[in-house]
């Protein structure tokens, strides 16, 4: 079962027991969230699709660790000038373990609706 989940303005697709590195988190390493912003479940037979978000819908996950990710360069010039910058960027980060996904089941007026308007496109 795998689901897609926003995270600080980011979709990231996660399965149980996924390492994934997030934008900065402002909680103490070991303790455990839950992500409600859910976009989409699949669980191999059934895909549920929230329009934006699934209702009740929800992704456990566990802090592992936070740090700092790579440097990056910036480096700016202009030719002939004799303008030069050499800056550098290290983005924090949280270390995440993905526990339990719970999926939320459109209701089913919502799934009528959907194949109304799709019976309609094809028309």
């Amino acid at each position: 079962m795998f689901a897609i989940i926003n995270i600080a303005g980011k979709q990231f697709r996660v399965e149980e027991g996924d390492e994934l590195k997030v934008p900065h988190l402002d909680t103490a390493e070991g303790e455990t969230l839950k992500f409600d912003q859910v976009l989409l479940t699949n669980d191999g037979k059934n895909v549920a699709m929230g329009s934006p978000i699934l209702d009740g819908a929800s992704v456990s996950a566990t802090i592992i660790d936070h740090g700092r990710d790579r440097k990056i360069r910036i480096f700016k010039k202009k030719r002939r000038k004799g303008y030069r910058r050499n800056n550098g960027h290290r983005q924090n980060y949280s270390l995440i373990k993905i526990g339990a996904i719970t999926s939320g089941k459109l209701k089913s007026a919502d799934r009528s609706s959907a194949k109304e308007k799709v019976s309609k496109k094809e028309k």
